[in-house]
């Protein structure tokens, strides 16, 4: 049973996906799997990032690597990915963030634009 659905937005998370090692992109798949298919997801594999308003991060660990995936919700139960990024200190960056929340906006405006031309 999957209590939420989890798509991608544009060419952002492919992006970043497609640069990965297959066994990387494996654990990454079957992380997106579990944030589905688990009621309560443990902060270990999904948090939200503090300071912003609806921006969160899938959390992936592989070997020594971290991978970050920010994403957001819409209608509830539908997590959008947005941009990601192999995190190499303990602090996010700044434009990672940016970036993704800009990306979440972008989104946000279409739909809205979608919305008044119906």
């Amino acid at each position: 049973m999957k209590y939420r659905r989890v798509i991608t937005y544009k060419h952002y998370f492919e992006s970043f996906f497609e640069r990965l090692e297959i066994m990387v992109q494996n654990k990454i798949i079957n992380t997106i799997r579990y944030v589905e298919e688990i009621e309560r997801i443990p902060e270990k594999y999904f948090k939200h990032l503090s300071g912003t308003k609806g921006l969160y991060e899938i959390r992936v660990q592989f070997g020594n690597d971290q991978f970050r995936i920010f994403s957001f919700f819409d209608k509830g139960k539908l997590i959008i990915l947005a941009n990601g990024f192999n995190k190499k200190r303990q602090k996010t960056p700044l434009s990672e963030i940016r970036r993704a929340l800009k990306n979440k906006k972008e989104y946000e405006n279409e739909k809205q634009k979608h919305k008044n031309t119906r």
